[in-house]
C-alpha cells in the first residue's frame, strides 16, 4: 500500500440466486479519522440501511479494515455505479475496496487427487445447500473420483500429466474453468504444485488445505512427522495458493488435542477429519465476502 495514492477497485459479478439483496463493501486503507462517518454517510445518502458493519483497526500497520453489508431495496444505486459513485470515498481515503453480492451463487472448481474425504465432504454440503455456490466441475489427475461425482451430479474430467507436461494439463484446467466462468479453484488435497502462473492467473482464487499446522511440518508425511515429535495437537491449514509453495495468506485453522497413546493412523484418520471440516469453513468464508487480504495476512470478519 503506498501512502496516498488510490488503490484500484474491483467489482466481482456473480450468477444471481433469488433471495434477500443485499451488496457488501469491503474496505482497507490506511487508518484515520472520519473513514467510518463517510462510508456512512455516504450510504445513508443514497437511501442505503446498513444491516451488518464490521471493522479492525491494525495499530501495528496503521490500517483500516471494514466490512460493510447495506440493503439494495430503496438504494438508489444499480451494483454497477456503487463503485464508480463511491471513489469519492476512496479517492480520499486511498481506499482498496471491492463490492460483492452475497445474492449472488460462485461457480467453484475442485481439483482433487486421490483422496477422496475434502471432495466429498464439500459434494456433500453442496448437495445439502450449506455451501451458497455452484460446483462446476470436479477435475482429477486421477480417475478415482468419476462414480462419486456420477452420483452427486457434478460433471468430472480426468486430467493427467502425460509425459511430464504439467503445462498441458493446467493449460486444460484453464480452459475447463474459463468455460464455466469460474470464479474460485477449490484444491481438495489436490498433490500436484501449481505453476507460478496458474497461480497468478487467479489471485486469492485458489483456497488449498494443508495437512498441518502451518508453518509447521510442512512436505510429505506431516503426520508421520507429528508423531515422531510427540506433538500434543495436530491440525490443519486453509490458505490462498500463492508463488510460494504453502506460505500463502492463511484463511482458517483447526487444532485436535492428541497423547502418546494415539497411533500414526489416529493422527492420520483426526487429520482427515480437520482437513475437510477446515477447507469447508475457509470455502465459505470467502464466499461470504469475510476474508480481506493485506499482503500475507488475512483479515477474517466473523
Amino acid at each position: 500500500m503506498t501512502t496516498g495514492d488510490p488503490l484500484p477497485t474491483t467489482f466481482v459479478p456473480r450468477h444471481v440466486r433469488p433471495g434477500r439483496r443485499t451488496a457488501v463493501l469491503l474496505l482497507s486503507c490506511e487508518d484515520t479519522r472520519g473513514i467510518v462517518a463517510a462510508v456512512a454517510d455516504f450510504l445513508a445518502r443514497r437511501g442505503a440501511n446498513i444491516v451488518e458493519v464490521d471493522q479492525h483497526t491494525d495499530h501495528h500497520d496503521g490500517l483500516f479494515f471494514q466490512r460493510v453489508e447495506f440493503e439494495l431495496d430503496g438504494f438508489d444505486l444499480e451494483p454497477e455505479q456503487v463503485l464508480p459513485a463511491f471513489r469519492e470515498v476512496s479517492d480520499r481515503f486511498g481506499m482498496e475496496c471491492e463490492l460483492r453480492l452475497p445474492e449472488n451463487v460462485a461457480r467453484i472448481g475442485v481439483l482433487a487427487s486421490r483422496q477422496p474425504h475434502c471432495l466429498l465432504d464439500l459434494l456433500a454440503r453442496w448437495r445439502t445447500g450449506e455451501l451458497h455456490a455452484d460446483i462446476a466441475f470436479v477435475a482429477s489427475n486421477h480417475d478415482d473420483h468419476a462414480d462419486a461425482c456420477a452420483f452427486f451430479g457434478v460433471p468430472f474430467h480426468h486430467l493427467p500429466v502425460v509425459d511430464g507436461d504439467k503445462a498441458a494439463q493446467e493449460a486444460q484446467i484453464v480452459a475447463l474453468a474459463d468455460e464455466a466462468g469460474v470464479e474460485l479453484l477449490v484444491l481438495a488435497r489436490y498433490m500436484q504444485v501449481l505453476s507460478e502462473d496458474l497461480v497468478a492467473r487467479y489471485p486469492h482464487q485458489i483456497i488449498n488445505i494443508h495437512h498441518s499446522l502451518l508453518p509447521a511440518f510442512v512436505g510429505a508425511k506431516p503426520y508421520h512427522q507429528a508423531y515422531e515429535r510427540g506433538v500434543k495437537v495436530i491440525g490443519a491449514t486453509a490458505h490462498y495458493a500463492t508463488a510460494d509453495l504453502d506460505q500463502g495468506p492463511i484463511i482458517a485453522q483447526d487444532v485436535s488435542r492428541v497423547t502418546h497413546r494415539d497411533s500414526v493412523e489416529d493422527l492420520v484418520a483426526r487429520g482427515r477429519d480437520l482437513e475437510a471440516l477446515v477447507l469447508a469453513r475457509a470455502v465459505r468464508l470467502h464466499l461470504a465476502a469475510k476474508v480481506l487480504v493485506h499482503g500475507n495476512r488475512t483479515v477474517v470478519f466473523g
